[in-house]
């Protein structure tokens, strides 16, 4: 009996040990297969969005160069797309048929280049009157519908851009995102 129990206290030892460097290795193996994962798909992704929006620029400048004032002063400042938020959401009450309903929209505005970010940024507070004047005169039966939201959208950009116009001389906004849209 005392021959079997130190020849078992071996075979675990060495199977523990085996145990361990197969967790180790496996461990290893992980780490250095996620973090090659991580710099092939970051490292690329920013070089391909980059030629992404190059392209994508140059397209739309080729294809919509007569379609609205602002394609040509977006070609004219190829820049990045940066993206200003609204410092508070929008909180308003909308009449509906049956009742009237409470909104709340988060929005940020998508603007080309550093000049035209410094300009929104500097006219937040017209940009939040105009927003809040286009939102006031919408309908809770229209905002119940996708296309209603998207016809809001787009009146919002018209006026933005035409304020923007009169103050900065160029439209300055590309486009008005809702980032958040909740009716009560």
């Amino acid at each position: 009996m005392a021959d079997e129990k130190p020849g078992e206290l071996e075979l675990d030892k060495s199977s523990k040990k085996k145990k361990m460097m197969i967790i180790i290795i496996a461990v290893v193996v992980l780490l250095g297969g996620s973090a090659g994962a991580y710099f092939f798909l970051m490292g690329d992704s920013g070089d391909s969005q980059d030629a992404l929006n190059t392209s994508s620029n140059s397209d739309s400048g080729n294809s919509s160069s007569s379609d609205s004032a602002a394609s040509p002063s977006s070609d004219a400042k190829l820049g990045t797309a940066l993206y200003v938020p609204m410092p508070r959401p929008f909180r308003f009450n909308v009449p509906g048929a049956v009742r009237d309903r409470f909104v709340e929209i988060r929005v940020q505005l998508l603007v080309r280049g550093s000049q035209n970010e410094e300009n929104a940024k500097m006219h937040i507070p017209l940009i939040e009157s105009t927003l809040l004047a286009v939102f006031s005169r919408a309908n809770a039966d229209d905002l119940a519908t996708s296309a209603g939201k998207v016809a809001l959208k787009e009146q919002a950009l018209s006026a933005v851009q035409q304020t923007m116009k009169e103050i900065e001389s160029n439209e300055t906004v590309e486009k008005v995102l809702f980032t958040g849209f909740v009716m009560q």
